[in-house]
């Protein structure tokens, strides 16, 4: 029955009529919430102003999979971790989405720091992470023995995790696809209208009507809830991150997540390894009021070295692969944005930070529960919706360049086949510009950023991405 209602949604929707739910931004949240909506029996479409998913806040982040040990006790945001985490796990295998099991600790490295780790252990317990536990140096040093000697003690927290940030959030997409959701690129809300029974909203490739609107639209979030409701509830400060990536061979030393003893304003800076072998130092917390382009600078990028050499000496050797900088969605207040007019079917997720990727999927089922209670819900669940198990990134696992047939090696610096640029390419949700591209293949990301395969790439991708590869790679 639900399919049958789906395929009549679907024509209804292309002769002018309406959709159930119309999600602006295709980010980590507004994929999982396309995937959550679909599953539920929706009618869904994705408005995305870029040319592809991930294009905004999602694409730069430091791929910690968290557990909520530091989130505010009772709160939605550590609702939607915990649930999101959760559900993570219990997706993960059927999408092929590689985990890199490292744990983390808080680190100390004075008194003052030492002395909140006590503090932060009965905020993790509160908070129902109940295998956190405080360690001294000399345990520290015996699970991280390059570290710095001046390190004090640790709050472990073993079941913080590495996961493959783009992967993840492609296959929530690719499956809401599957279940008849449509991805609309390039298209921008240019206005919006409601009648009192349904939205209309008017984008570069023509007028929409849907009973509800899901604003997850990261770093615009409260442009579009001006342009929808008249006024915004919340006000997006932008935070730049910048990050520093070191050389494959870097990352021998150090196999736990690092992270500081947070301040009231930021997580702070983190040192971690990625799933694509690289080791990570990241991010700065630098306000600005541009939302398009977050440049990297050389002070930002030198003190994170230093940083990254004072807790790892033998990183005063290590070479810098790559660096780059994202916005995070940060609003006038720290927690989450979320809230909704059940009355104009208008519903909320912004203000989402650095905790996005965990929470997404939570942040999908909070979002949907709101949704269901209103009169807009709808539709009949997909018992068992089909699933796409994505080909793994990861380096310590088999890759495709291990399996005969693939077509040869186009990026080395990486080890990207033909077979994965061809299948990327051929896939349900294709790349629309090269980040695509880049994100879902990791060609281009190694040594030499693309200088070495770039050629061969814009030939392999003619006329097949609708931003063509531009003669220069854009870390």
């Amino acid at each position: 029955m639900a399919v049958a209602r789906w395929q009549r949604s679907t024509l209804l929707t292309a002769f002018g009529d309406f959709v159930d739910a119309v999600i602006i931004g295709a980010g980590v949240v507004g994929c999982a919430m396309a995937r959550r909506f679909s599953v539920e029996g929706a009618s869904v479409v994705v408005l995305e102003r870029a040319p592809d998913i991930l294009s905004g806040a999602s694409k730069a982040n430091s791929a910690i999979l968290h557990t909520g040990f530091d989130a505010p006790p009772g709160s939605v945001e550590l609702q939607c971790m915990q649930s999101g985490y959760d559900e993570y796990m219990q997706i993960r295998e059927s999408f092929n989405l590689p985990i890199l099991e490292t744990g983390a600790m808080v680190a100390a490295w004075d008194d003052s720091e030492e002395g909140r780790l006590p503090e932060l252990l009965d905020q993790a317990l509160l908070n129902g992470v109940a295998d956190a536990r405080l360690v001294g140096r000399a345990e520290v040093l015996a699970r991280e023995p390059a570290l710095g000697t001046h390190v004090r003690a640790a709050l472990l927290v073993p079941r913080e995790i590495i996961i493959d940030p783009w992967s993840a959030p492609l296959a929530y997409a690719m499956q809401a696809k599957a279940l008849g959701a449509r991805f609309q690129f390039n298209a921008g809300l240019l206005s919006a209208r409601f009648d009192g029974d349904l939205w209309h909203l008017e984008t570069p490739s023509g007028t929409l009507a849907a009973r509800s609107v899901i604003n997850s639209a990261g770093i615009q979030g409260d442009s579009v809830e001006r342009m929808l409701l008249g006024e915004a509830q919340f006000e997006i400060r932008p935070r730049k991150g910048q990050f520093v990536v070191f050389d494959k061979a870097a990352a021998k030393h150090l196999r736990t997540i690092l992270l500081p003893v947070p301040t009231a304003r930021t997580k702070g800076v983190v040192l971690t390894r990625t799933i694509f072998g690289n080791l990570l130092v990241g991010p700065t917390a630098e306000e600005q009021e541009e939302r398009e382009r977050p440049d990297v600078t050389r002070p930002e990028l030198d003190m994170l070295i230093a940083k990254a050499v004072e807790l790892v000496p033998a990183l005063a050797q290590a070479q810098v692969t790559a660096v780059y900088a994202g916005l995070r969605p940060a609003s006038e207040e720290k927690h989450y944005r979320v809230h909704y007019l059940p009355e104009k079917g208008y519903f909320c997720a912004g203000g989402i930070r650095s905790t996005g990727l965990t929470a997404a999927l939570g942040i999908a089922r909070h979002v949907h529960g709101l949704w269901a209670q209103s009169r807009t819900a709808g539709g009949e669940r997909f018992a068992a919706p089909p699933t796409f198990p994505l080909p793994n990134l990861a380096e310590h696992l088999p890759r495709d360049w291990q399996t005969p047939g693939h077509d040869g090696i186009v990026c080395h610096c990486e080890m990207v086949t033909g077979r994965e640029i061809e299948a990327a390419l051929g896939s349900p949700l294709p790349p629309g510009d090269f980040g695509g591209l880049r994100r879902r293949t990791r060609c281009a990301m190694g040594r030499c950023q693309g200088f070495n395969c770039l050629a061969r790439l814009a030939s392999l991708t003619e006329g097949r991405l609708s931003v063509p590869i531009a003669p220069e790679v854009d870390p």
